[in-house]
């Protein structure tokens, strides 16, 4: 499972990690946001080790939500030495999100 990321524990997991981080911007209510979930959960599991893969509830935590423009949900961001990389909005298949990180790992 992707861990779940606030505004409180943004900084130390994304922006301070050593290793490709990807995070789901989400929000309960929103249909393509239940599409992308499970996907970013099997990437989770798939990457354990070699990325940190999480979730951001935009409903809970706007701080870095807006810093990084995140408008339209789901929006997945892949960061690396704490700067964005990669950035996903809308429904894609899998293998988009997992070349992200293969491509930085």
């Amino acid at each position: 499972m992707a861990q779940a990321i606030t505004d409180a524990t943004f900084e130390e997991l994304v922006l301070k990690s050593d290793k490709p981080v990807m995070v789901d911007f989400w929000a309960a209510w929103c249909g393509p946001c239940r599409m992308v979930g499970p996907i970013i959960d099997e990437i989770s599991n798939e990457y354990e080790g070699k990325a940190v893969v999480g979730k951001v509830d935009v409903d809970a935590n706007q701080e870095f939500a807006a810093k990084y423009g995140v408008r339209n949900i789901p929006t997945v961001l892949v960061f690396k030495n704490g700067e964005v990389v990669g950035r996903q909005v809308g429904v894609a298949p899998k293998k988009t999100y997992a070349d992200s990180l293969d491509a930085l790992l």
